[in-house]
């Protein structure tokens, strides 16, 4: 037993005296260290600095402290009265129904046979593929509002509409083709990611399961195959995260305005966006990036503390 366990102890610290006596293994990771460094933390770093001025584009930054953030929270009408509430709107029904739907479907097609299961996934995973601004075009024409528009072709020809509806324009339309388009994109690599796990689950565990008392296949998910992939469930709730906010340009892409019409589609990415690239306000685009930042930051820490270890 001890020897055993002496054998563990070294192989865990044969990592550490690796690095230890060939400090050059460390130039493996500087690629990805230094574009890390240039690409994610000196951006960070000067959106966070840019949001306490003033910033143009033409004049030098001037130091303005906190009065962004103010104005942001007291004199923002379109942040407070339409980009808060699509956004949560937006965020609540795309970020966790895409993330349970991807696993339900990974879930379903793990039962299938590996030909069929193959098949499918390609299929489903497909239009996470293509980019946005081109499943925008596709739905554009779907959604176009004359009689050439596939769903008003559609529904006249079958006498449900007498004219056709400007889909894209309408402010009570535009937010349920967004979440549609973005839920029938939402399959990337978390879906991918679960179904694995879901076929890499020891299947001894199943069959030690049933004989503890567990009688379908509902159970099974539950006590079984969820548990077990909880790295990959973890994985997924991220990906869909930071799909829900950067998917949020489908709104733009399908309407063709930024505002979309009536704000109706408005969510916080398009405000960033109008405000450093239409208004050229630098300093308060750089202040809704930071909001945008601990919002995506505390929602990860929600799915660190629901799917990740006790250790991490």
């Amino acid at each position: 037993m001890k020897s055993a366990l002496g054998l563990l102890a070294s192989r865990l610290a044969a990592p550490k005296k690796v690095r230890d006596s060939h400090p050059i293994a460390y130039l493996f990771v500087f690629p990805y260290v230094l574009m890390f460094l240039i690409f994610i933390v000196v951006p960070v770093i000067a959106a966070i600095l840019l949001s306490f001025t003033y910033f143009d584009t033409v004049r030098l930054p001037s130091w303005v402290g906190f009065e962004n953030f103010i104005t942001i929270f007291t004199n923002d009408v379109e942040f407070m009265q339409y980009v808060i509430p699509n956004t949560l709107k937006y965020a609540v029904i795309v970020g966790p129904g895409g993330y349970i739907l991807s696993f339900l479907l990974a879930w379903l097609l793990a039962q299938l046979t590996p030909k069929v299961r193959t098949v499918l996934a390609l299929i489903i995973y497909s239009p996470s593929l293509t980019a946005g601004v081109t499943m925008a075009v596709l739905w554009k024409v779907i959604f176009a509002g004359d009689e050439t528009g596939y769903l008003n072709m559609f529904l006249m020809n079958i006498g449900v509409l007498n004219e056709p509806i400007a889909w894209l324009t309408s402010a009570k339309y535009l937010m349920p083709i967004m979440i549609g388009v973005t839920l029938w994109s939402s399959m990337g690599v978390g879906f991918l990611a679960m179904m694995a796990g879901i076929l890499n689950v020891n299947q001894d565990l199943y069959e030690a399961g049933y004989i503890d008392g567990i009688r379908n296949k509902f159970q099974e998910m539950i006590y079984i195959t969820i548990p077990t992939i909880k790295p990959q469930m973890l994985f997924g709730a991220v990906m869909a995260i930071v799909g829900t906010f950067g998917a949020s340009g489908i709104g733009v892409a399908l309407s063709g305005s930024n505002p979309t019409p009536q704000y109706a589609g408005q969510l916080i990415v398009n405000h960033i966006e109008y405000y450093g690239f239409t208004k050229y306000e630098m300093g308060y685009a750089a202040a809704l990036s930071v909001v945008l930042l601990l919002v995506v930051y505390a929602v990860s820490r929600f799915a660190f503390r629901l799917f990740g270890s006790k250790d991490e």
